[in-house]
């Protein structure tokens, strides 16, 4: 499982250092697409291989699902972890998530977020202030 927040620096090659305990999770090969709430999803192959089944499965329609299926697929990367354990954020999804030279790598369970580090305090700290109510919502549906 994916967890944890960590900051971490893009240097100047666009390169990305993953920390140990993500490599070792994610494998040799990383999916990286286009996130949601401007940050960029990243994958392991297998854990992509089910959103990508999922979505296959939608009907195309639908507009919706057919904009959700384009917003994620074609927007994805496959990319190796080099032997420094980096990976190599494409310039299109660097300017899609606005990243600059400190970002913050979030492990959400089956994904790790990357984050342009001012977007994430920002974020973090609606999401802090909304807790009890998402608590709320989920206990209702009897997830918490």
């Amino acid at each position: 499982m994916l967890i944890g927040e960590y900051l971490h620096t893009l240097d100047p090659k666009k390169r990305l250092s993953l920390p140990a305990k993500f490599r070792k999770e994610l494998g040799d090969k990383v999916v990286i697409t286009r996130g949601l709430d401007s940050c960029l999803f990243m994958f392991a192959p297998s854990a992509w291989q089910k959103i990508a089944d999922r979505l296959a499965e939608l009907p195309f329609g639908q507009a919706d699902t057919r904009g959700m299926s384009r917003f994620l697929l074609s927007g994805a990367v496959e990319t190796e972890v080099d032997s420094a354990g980096r990976v190599l954020v494409p310039d299109f999804l660097k300017e899609f998530a606005t990243l600059e030279t400190r970002v913050v790598l979030a492990g959400v369970s089956d994904r790790v977020e990357i984050w342009n580090e001012k977007l994430w305090g920002e974020y973090k700290h609606r999401i802090e202030k909304d807790a009890e109510q998402m608590a709320q919502k989920l206990g209702e549906l009897n997830v918490l």
